[in-house]
This record gives C-alpha cells, sequence and structure tokens, in this order.
C-alpha cells in the first residue's frame, strides 16, 4: 500500500495547531518550566542532528505511452539511509525562528522494469540508483505556546541538494548500465516535531517531507532507450526522521 506523505503530514499540522488553540483556552493546567528557562531567548544558537530518510521517486510518463500501453509502472524498491548535519537558529520572534540544516543525505533505490521486448535479460530490468546528498535547506520554524518542558512545532521551507552520486556529467548511459540524473535539484520541505527542554539540552523528535519541483533524468543517448524515453519527469520525494540536539 502507497503511503502519501503529503496526507501524513497534513494530519500531524492538524493535530498541532487544534492542540496549541485548545491549550490556550485552560490556562489554569500551566505548571513552573524547570528546564532551560531561557533557552528560547537567544537571539542565536547551534546544534546537530542524527536520523534517517526513505526516498521515493514520482514518476511522470509521456501520454503517448500509455495510449498504446506500451510499458506498465516502474516499480521503486526503497530502503532507509542515513542522516547528519549541523543547525544554525536565528529567532526573530517568540513563534518564529529561522534555520538552517546544512546535512548529508545517504540513500539507495533500485528501480525495476516491467516485461518487454526489448529488455531480455533479468540485469536489465533492474537499475540501482545510489544517492548522496548535500542538502541545504531554509527553514522558518513556527513554534506553539511551551507547555512545562516541551513544545510542538511546525516546520516549513525550501532546500536545494546536490546529489554527488548523480553520475550527471558520465558520457556512459543505461547501455553500460549507468542512470543518470540532474544535480542539484529545487525542493520544498513540511514537517512537525516536539521540543523537549532536558537539563543541559534540547532534545527534538521530528518527521518531514521533503518533495522536488525540478525534473531529474537525464535520457539516454538512444532517443528510443527502453529505460527513459517513455519518462517525462522525474522528480524525488523524502520522507525524513531526524533527531536534533541543540
Amino acid at each position: 500500500m502507497r503511503v502519501n506523505l503529503k496526507n501524513i503530514l497534513f494530519t500531524n499540522l492538524l493535530i498541532i495547531i487544534t492542540g496549541y488553540f485548545s491549550y490556550g483556552q485552560y490556562p489554569f493546567v500551566r505548571e513552573k518550566i524547570e528546564n532551560l528557562p531561557n533557552f528560547d531567548n537567544k537571539t542565536l544558537h547551534y546544534g546537530y542532528f542524527i536520523g534517517f530518510n526513505n526516498y521515493d521517486f514520482k514518476f511522470e510518463y509521456l501520454d503517448s505511452y500509455y495510449q498504446i500501453d506500451k510499458l506498465k509502472d516502474i516499480v521503486v524498491e526503497k530502503s532507509t539511509g542515513f542522516n547528519v548535519g549541523l543547525i544554525g537558529d536565528l529567532r526573530l520572534n517568540k513563534y518564529f525562528n529561522l534555520r538552517i540544516e546544512p546535512g548529508l543525505y545517504a540513500n539507495q533505490r533500485k528501480l525495476l522494469y516491467p516485461d518487454q521486448n526489448e529488455l531480455p535479460n533479468k540485469e536489465d530490468k533492474i537499475r540501482e540508483i545510489k544517492s548522496t546528498y548535500i542538502h541545504l535547506p531554509l527553514l522558518i520554524k513556527f513554534n506553539s505556546i511551551r507547555i512545562n518542558n516541551f513544545k510542538p512545532f511546525i516546520v516549513g521551507g525550501g532546500s536545494t541538494s546536490i546529489n554527488l552520486s548523480s553520475n550527471q556529467k558520465n558520457t556512459d548511459d543505461n547501455l553500460n548500465n549507468v542512470f543518470r540524473l540532474k544535480s542539484p535539484t529545487i525542493n520544498y520541505e513540511l514537517g512537525v516535531g516536539i521540543d523537549f527542554y532536558l537539563t543541559y539540552f534540547k532534545f527534538s523528535p521530528s518527521i518531514r517531507g521533503i518533495f522536488s519541483m525540478k525534473n531529474e533524468i537525464i535520457q539516454d543517448n538512444d532517443p528510443n532507450s527502453p529505460w527513459t524515453s517513455n519518462i517525462k519527469n522525474l522528480l524525488s520525494r523524502g520522507f525524513i526522521i531526524n533527531f536534533t540536539f541543540e
């Protein structure tokens, strides 16, 4: 069953927004804040994150191929990768922060092609795509009211991802088992999370979706290539879980 990342994120946003406004109606539940009471007053602070990712591809096919029913959908076999990076946070006001989170994201995907006469061998129907991204997001973080030692938040913005394994400059193509992608890509991001104020630092687990807005595929040299000729656009989509320490 295919998971719709946008629906998951939208549902979480509704939960946080509903909780934010509901909490404002019951001020008597507030208790004394114990950990890091002045942390959010800092104009600038830093941190780092580690986490996991799961990347997919969105395919947009040429209409002519659907009309003649030449190919079925290409299946993406996903795997779990890892993330690591740094955080820079600039306080704008009580509710908004501007964040940069440069990081390294590593992942691997496989493309499984359907049966067709042009690909008689099993190895020709599989393309392994390894991606190593230098990920550079610029994000706005919207904070709810702090409740004791935790605080929900919503984060969103734009990013660029430089794929060091894209094979963009490689002259070989799928005839030599080289699947080429463009680099860099342009993305938009949306996520939710919770800040936990501990004794000596702030710990923040979060989930986020990354959605590419730029076609990434480089067509093979042969205009009738069975690997790329039916693909109009190829867009990356990622689902990440980060654990930040600030």
